[in-house]
Protein backbone atom coordinates (compact mmCIF):
# COMPACT_ATOMS: atom_id res chain seq x y z
CA UNK A 1 0.00 0.00 0.00
CA UNK A 2 0.00 3.56 0.57
CA UNK A 3 0.87 3.75 3.99
CA UNK A 4 -2.69 5.33 4.75
CA UNK A 5 -4.49 2.10 6.22
CA UNK A 6 -8.36 3.83 7.18
CA UNK A 7 -8.02 6.37 4.13
CA UNK A 8 -11.78 7.06 4.69
CA UNK A 9 -11.12 7.93 8.73
CA UNK A 10 -8.34 10.09 7.61
CA UNK A 11 -10.04 12.44 4.80
CA UNK A 12 -13.59 11.92 6.54
CA UNK A 13 -12.14 14.96 8.88
CA UNK A 14 -10.88 16.86 6.29
CA UNK A 15 -13.67 19.70 6.23
CA UNK A 16 -12.79 20.37 9.24
CA UNK A 17 -9.36 22.17 8.27
CA UNK A 18 -10.21 25.75 7.37
CA UNK A 19 -11.31 25.76 11.47
CA UNK A 20 -8.99 23.99 12.88
CA UNK A 21 -6.09 26.31 10.76
CA UNK A 22 -8.21 29.38 11.97
CA UNK A 23 -7.69 28.42 15.75
CA UNK A 24 -4.36 27.26 15.77
CA UNK A 25 -3.03 30.48 14.24
CA UNK A 26 -5.67 33.04 15.90
CA UNK A 27 -3.41 33.52 18.60
CA UNK A 28 0.00 33.33 17.35
CA UNK A 29 0.28 36.75 16.17
CA UNK A 30 1.49 39.60 18.46
CA UNK A 31 1.56 43.56 17.59
CA UNK A 32 5.08 42.62 17.16
CA UNK A 33 4.92 40.78 14.38
CA UNK A 34 2.48 43.88 13.06
CA UNK A 35 5.91 46.10 13.42
CA UNK A 36 8.37 43.65 12.10
CA UNK A 37 6.44 42.96 9.08
CA UNK A 38 5.01 46.38 8.40
CA UNK A 39 8.77 48.07 8.28
CA UNK A 40 9.73 45.08 5.75
CA UNK A 41 9.22 46.10 1.83
CA UNK A 42 7.81 49.07 2.59
CA UNK A 43 4.87 48.06 4.43
CA UNK A 44 3.54 46.93 0.87
CA UNK A 45 -0.23 45.05 2.55
CA UNK A 46 -2.85 43.96 1.21
CA UNK A 47 -6.18 45.77 2.72
CA UNK A 48 -9.55 44.43 2.08
CA UNK A 49 -12.92 46.08 3.01
CA UNK A 50 -16.48 44.82 2.53
CA UNK A 51 -18.98 47.10 0.02
CA UNK A 52 -22.85 47.76 -0.08
CA UNK A 53 -23.52 44.36 -1.76
CA UNK A 54 -21.42 42.50 0.67
CA UNK A 55 -18.80 41.62 -1.56
CA UNK A 56 -14.81 41.95 -0.62
CA UNK A 57 -13.29 44.77 -2.00
CA UNK A 58 -8.98 44.46 -1.93
CA UNK A 59 -6.20 46.04 -2.90
CA UNK A 60 -2.47 47.06 -2.34
CA UNK A 61 -1.03 49.57 -0.39
CA UNK A 62 1.72 50.85 1.82
CA UNK A 63 0.88 50.82 5.19
CA UNK A 64 2.81 51.81 8.39
CA UNK A 65 2.03 52.19 12.15
CA UNK A 66 1.81 55.36 13.78
CA UNK A 67 -0.03 56.81 17.18
CA UNK A 68 -3.79 57.35 16.41
CA UNK A 69 -3.83 61.17 15.94
CA UNK A 70 -7.24 60.72 18.37
CA UNK A 71 -6.42 58.85 20.77
CA UNK A 72 -2.71 58.06 20.38
CA UNK A 73 -3.04 54.21 20.64
CA UNK A 74 -1.08 52.37 17.93
CA UNK A 75 -2.48 52.20 14.57
CA UNK A 76 -2.19 50.75 10.84
CA UNK A 77 -2.43 53.58 8.56
CA UNK A 78 -2.09 54.49 4.74
CA UNK A 79 -2.70 56.84 2.28
CA UNK A 80 -5.30 56.32 -0.22
CA UNK A 81 -6.23 58.42 -2.92
CA UNK A 82 -8.99 60.68 -2.37
CA UNK A 83 -11.89 58.82 -4.71
CA UNK A 84 -11.15 55.26 -3.52
CA UNK A 85 -14.32 53.29 -3.22
CA UNK A 86 -13.01 51.61 -0.29
CA UNK A 87 -13.26 55.26 1.45
CA UNK A 88 -16.81 55.07 0.86
CA UNK A 89 -16.63 51.47 2.67
CA UNK A 90 -14.65 52.87 5.17
CA UNK A 91 -17.19 56.07 6.19
CA UNK A 92 -20.30 53.51 6.31
CA UNK A 93 -18.61 51.79 8.69
CA UNK A 94 -17.33 48.36 7.00
CA UNK A 95 -15.14 46.63 9.04
CA UNK A 96 -11.07 46.54 7.36
CA UNK A 97 -8.31 43.78 7.13
CA UNK A 98 -4.84 44.71 6.17
CA UNK A 99 -2.72 41.22 5.70
CA UNK A 100 0.69 41.46 5.16
CA UNK A 101 2.87 38.63 3.78
CA UNK A 102 6.90 37.68 4.16
CA UNK A 103 7.61 34.66 2.44
CA UNK A 104 5.43 32.00 3.89
CA UNK A 105 4.48 34.03 6.98
CA UNK A 106 1.95 36.43 7.51
CA UNK A 107 -0.22 38.71 9.76
CA UNK A 108 -3.56 40.18 9.46
CA UNK A 109 -5.08 43.23 11.24
CA UNK A 110 -8.66 44.33 11.66
CA UNK A 111 -10.32 46.38 12.98
CA UNK A 112 -12.88 50.00 12.27
CA UNK A 113 -11.41 52.86 10.12
CA UNK A 114 -11.27 56.49 10.37
CA UNK A 115 -10.74 58.73 7.37
CA UNK A 116 -8.61 61.82 7.82
CA UNK A 117 -8.72 64.04 4.19
CA UNK A 118 -9.68 67.27 3.02
CA UNK A 119 -13.53 66.52 3.36
CA UNK A 120 -13.40 65.12 6.54
CA UNK A 121 -11.33 67.58 8.66
CA UNK A 122 -13.20 68.30 12.44
CA UNK A 123 -12.94 71.10 14.08
CA UNK A 124 -9.89 69.73 15.81
CA UNK A 125 -7.53 69.41 12.80
CA UNK A 126 -6.60 71.81 10.17
CA UNK A 127 -5.38 71.65 6.56
CA UNK A 128 -1.68 71.52 8.72
CA UNK A 129 -2.42 68.90 10.53
CA UNK A 130 -3.39 66.65 7.74
CA UNK A 131 -0.71 67.96 5.93
CA UNK A 132 2.18 66.67 9.04
CA UNK A 133 -0.36 63.44 9.07
CA UNK A 134 0.40 62.53 5.62
CA UNK A 135 3.75 62.62 6.10
CA UNK A 136 3.90 60.75 9.07
CA UNK A 137 1.91 57.75 7.15
CA UNK A 138 4.48 57.90 4.19
CA UNK A 139 7.57 57.73 6.66
CA UNK A 140 5.95 55.13 8.73
CA UNK A 141 5.73 52.76 5.76
CA UNK A 142 9.07 52.99 4.55
CA UNK A 143 8.31 56.23 1.79
CA UNK A 144 11.22 58.76 1.52
CA UNK A 145 11.25 61.65 -0.60
CA UNK A 146 13.76 64.08 -1.82
CA UNK A 147 11.69 67.59 -1.56
CA UNK A 148 8.83 67.56 1.24
CA UNK A 149 7.16 70.45 -0.24
CA UNK A 150 7.09 68.82 -3.41
CA UNK A 151 5.04 66.08 -2.00
CA UNK A 152 2.77 68.20 0.39
CA UNK A 153 1.63 69.82 -3.07
CA UNK A 154 0.98 66.45 -4.55
CA UNK A 155 -1.12 65.01 -2.01
CA UNK A 156 -3.09 68.27 -1.44
CA UNK A 157 -3.94 68.44 -5.03
CA UNK A 158 -4.73 64.82 -5.72
CA UNK A 159 -6.85 64.81 -2.31
CA UNK A 160 -5.30 62.44 -0.63
CA UNK A 161 -6.92 60.76 2.74
CA UNK A 162 -5.25 59.19 5.41
CA UNK A 163 -7.21 55.82 6.34
CA UNK A 164 -6.22 54.70 10.24
CA UNK A 165 -7.04 51.68 11.40
CA UNK A 166 -7.97 50.74 15.18
CA UNK A 167 -6.43 47.36 15.77
CA UNK A 168 -9.05 45.25 17.47
CA UNK A 169 -7.75 41.67 16.17
CA UNK A 170 -4.45 40.13 15.01
CA UNK A 171 -3.94 37.06 13.55
CA UNK A 172 -1.37 35.11 11.34
CA UNK A 173 1.27 31.98 11.20
CA UNK A 174 4.28 34.43 12.66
Amino acid sequence: GNGIENFEEVFSLSWMLPFVTLWYFSDMASFSDVEEFLSLENGLSTVSTVQVDGKILSSVVNCGLIPHPIDSSPCVAFVSGGGAARLKHIARGSEITVSVRRGWKWVAVSGKGSLYGPRTLSEDSDDESLRLLLRDVFIAAGGTHENFDEYDQVMATEGRVVVCISIDRIIGNT
